[in-house]
C-alpha cells in the first residue's frame, strides 16, 4: 500500500503514473479529499474531547459543592454523542481511503519503458542460437503424447480443462528440472531453501498484493479462511511479516519449490493447449528481502541467477525490460526472461523478476533497524521465478528434439536421471 504522506507531499507523480497505466488519476484526488476530511474530523474530535474534559472537571466541582449538575451532565452527554458521531464518520472515511489506497499499484521506477502492453517491452539481451530445424519441431503437446510422457485426456477426465498428467520419464524429468534449479540456487548462488505451505491465510495474500484486487485469480477453500497459493512468493515473503529485522540480517535470499494454483481468470482462449497456461504447475521461486539502497542491484543479481540456470540447460532465451502497461501491480521494475519456442515460433515467458521496493513490506509490516537505537524502516522485497518448471519442460521438449522425434536430455539434467541421454519414442 502506498504511503499517504508521500501522496500529500506531491500527488502529481502518482497521478501521472496511474494515468499512464490507463487508470483514473482522479482516484488520487479522492484519496486526498478523504484524507483532508478525516484529519479535519480528528482535529474537531480532539477539540471536543478537550472541552468535555473541562466540563467534566466543572461537573465534579459542582457535585462536590452540592450544586445542580443536570445542565453540565446534559452537556457532557451531548459532547459524548458528538464525539462518537465524529469518530464513526472518521472511521468510514479512513476505510474508504484505505480501500482506494489498497488498489493503487506500486509507482513505476523512472527506468520503466512507456507502453500499453507487452509489445512495448524492451529487449535487453539474448543468449543462445535460435535455429529453424527441418522438419519443424513438434509442439510439446504432440511430442509429449507420442513419447507417452504427458496425458492431457485423462487429466481432463479427472480434473477438467487446463490440467495435465506427467507419467514415467516425463514425471521424472520434471522432478529432475526442479532438483537442478534448487541445487544451483542453494549451492552456487547462496539462497536458503524453503519448503513452504501451499495453503495460506488471506492476510498473507494481502501482504504480497494479491488481495483484495486479484481475488478472482485465486482458489479459495470453501468454508475455510485458507487459499491455495498462486506462487511460493506469498508464503516465503510473509515469513517475516510483522517483524523488525536487524540490519546485519540483510539481505535475506530464499529459494522455494512449490505447486502453484491459478484460476487463469480472463485467460479464455489463451494457450488452451499444452502446459503454458494451466491451473496447477510447479515453480522454483526466488525471494529477497534487503535494505532499500541495495534493491536495484539485488534485482540485477536475481536476473543473472535465473539466466545461469537457463544457460546451464543450453536453452536460447532473451531478457526484456517490462513496459509500464505490462508491469503489473506490485513491481516498480521488472525483467522477463523468455525462452524461444521453435515449434510455436514465438517467445514464451519463463521467469519474471521484480523489485517491489517497499510496496509489499508496507502491507506485510516487514521492517528493519540500522542500529539498536534507530527507528524501524521498511525493507524492500524482490521476487522472481527461478524458474517455472513446467515451462522449462516445454522449452526442453521443443528445443531438444532429434530428427526421429526422440527427446535428447540436456547434459546438466542427466545426472538426475541416472545417466539417461535420450527419451525414445515407444516402438
Amino acid at each position: 500500500m502506498l504511503d499517504i504522506k508521500l501522496i500529500r507531499q506531491d500527488s502529481e507523480p502518482f497521478k501521472n503514473d496511474l494515468q499512464q497505466r490507463g487508470g483514473d488519476p482522479r482516484q488520487i484526488d479522492q484519496i486526498l479529499d478523504y484524507d483532508r476530511l478525516r484529519r479535519e474530523m480528528i482535529t474537531l474530535s480532539d477539540e471536543l474531547k478537550q472541552k468535555r474534559n473541562l466540563v467534566s472537571r466543572e461537573l465534579g466541582q459542582k457535585k462536590k459543592a452540592g450544586e445542580d449538575i443536570s445542565e453540565a451532565a446534559a452537556e457532557m452527554r451531548a459532547l459524548g454523542d458528538e464525539i462518537d458521531e465524529l469518530d464513526r464518520k472518521k472511521q468510514e472515511l479512513e476505510a474508504a481511503q484505505i480501500e482506494l489506497l489498497e488498489r493503487l499499484p506500486n509507482p513505476a521506477s523512472p527506468d520503466v519503458p512507456l507502453g500499453k502492453d507487452d509489445s512495448a517491452n524492451v529487449e535487453i539481451r539474448r543468449w543462445g542460437k535460435i535455429e529453424s530445424p527441418q522438419p519443424a519441431p513438434k509442439a510439446h503437446w504432440d511430442l509429449g503424447e507420442e513419447l507417452d510422457i504427458v496425458d492431457f485426456k485423462r487429466a481432463a477426465k479427472i480434473s477438467g480443462s487446463r490440467f495435465w498428467v506427467l507419467k514415467g520419464a516425463g514425471a521424472r524429468l520434471e522432478r529432475a528440472i526442479a532438483s537442478y534449479f534448487l541445487d544451483i540456487h542453494t549451492q552456487q548462488h547462496g539462497y536458503t531453501e524453503i519448503m513452504p505451505p501451499a495453503l495460506v491465510l488471506g492476510t498473507a495474500l494481502y501482504g504480497t498484493g494479491q488481495l483484495p484486487r486479484f481475488g478472482e485469480d485465486l482458489f479459495r477453500c470453501e468454508n475455510s479462511q485458507l487459499y491455495l497459493i498462486p506462487t511460493s512468493e506469498v508464503p516465503i515473503t510473509n515469513l517475516h511479516a510483522q517483524e523488525i529485522l536487524e540490519f546485519e540480517q540483510l539481505p535475506i535470499h530464499y529459494v522455494g519449490y512449490s505447486p502453484c494454483f491459478r484460476s487463469e481468470a480472463g485467460a479464455a482462449g489463451k494457450d488452451t493447449r499444452g502446459l503454458i497456461r494451466v491451473h496447477q504447475f510447479h515453480k522454483v521461486e526466488l525471494v529477497k528481502i534487503c535494505a532499500p539502497e541495495h534493491s536495484y542491484q539485488e534485482l540485477e543479481n536475481m536476473v543473472a541467477d535465473a539466466e545461469r540456470v537457463l544457460q546451464g540447460l543450453e536453452l536460447p532465451y532473451r531478457v526484456v525490460k517490462v513496459c509500464l502497461g505490462d508491469l503489473g501491480f506490485t513491481a516498480a521494475l521488472k525483467y522477463d526472461l523468455e525462452i524461444w519456442s521453435p515449434a510455436q515460433q514465438r517467445w514464451i515467458e519463463i521467469s519474471s523478476c521484480s523489485n517491489c521496493t517497499d510496496f509489499q513490506a508496507r502491507r506485510a509490516g516487514i521492517r528493519f533497524r540500522r542500529n539498536p537505537k534507530a527507528s524501524p524502516e521498511f525493507c524492500h522485497t524482490l521476487n522472481g521465478s527461478g524458474l517455472a518448471v513446467g515451462r522449462t519442460l516445454v522449452a526442453i521438449m521443443e528445443n531438444f528434439q532429434d530428427a526421429e522425434g526422440n527427446l535428447v536430455i540436456p547434459a546438466a539434467l542427466r545426472p538426475y536421471l541416472g545417466g539417461i541421454e535420450v527419451l525414445r519414442r515407444p516402438q
